[in-house]
């Protein structure tokens, strides 16, 4: 009886314990490009625009499954989904120069992104290519 439950908590510890990992990392990688930015948005522009998302969801995704496959597939959706997300970094800095005002922009440039993600999704799959 003893050893099930401590077989128990070693099952549900790890994963507990990857989860904590994996939010720490991810918050850090946030709060430093907040931080930067207040002091270089070059700097935290450069630490942006690193695949740091994109590296440790294969890291996570490595350890986790072991499968190689899932890791290709997840960087050619990846690839695939770069191009639309750009029409955020474009509009935005284009509707705030020209007076609209934060929330605005950040939402109207989103929604923008958001049917640029479904336009490719739907040329993609016509092109036969499926994310």
């Amino acid at each position: 009886m003893r050893r099930a439950l401590l077989a128990n908590i070693r099952a549900y510890s790890m994963p507990l314990f990857q989860y904590t990992i994996k939010v720490a990392i991810s918050a850090g990688v946030i709060v430093a490009v907040a931080e930067i930015a207040k002091r270089s948005s070059f700097w935290a522009a450069a630490l942006a625009s690193l695949p740091l998302t994109s590296l440790l969801a294969f890291v996570w995704l490595y350890l986790e499954t072991g499968d190689i496959q899932k890791i290709t597939t997840l960087a050619q959706g990846i690839f695939w989904l770069v191009i639309p997300s750009l029409l955020l970094f474009v509009l935005l800095p284009v509707m705030l120069r020209a007076g609209w005002g934060f929330w605005v922009s950040l939402a109207a440039s989103s929604c923008a992104t958001a049917i640029g993600y479904v336009c490719m999704v739907w040329a993609l799959a016509r092109a036969g290519i499926h994310v």
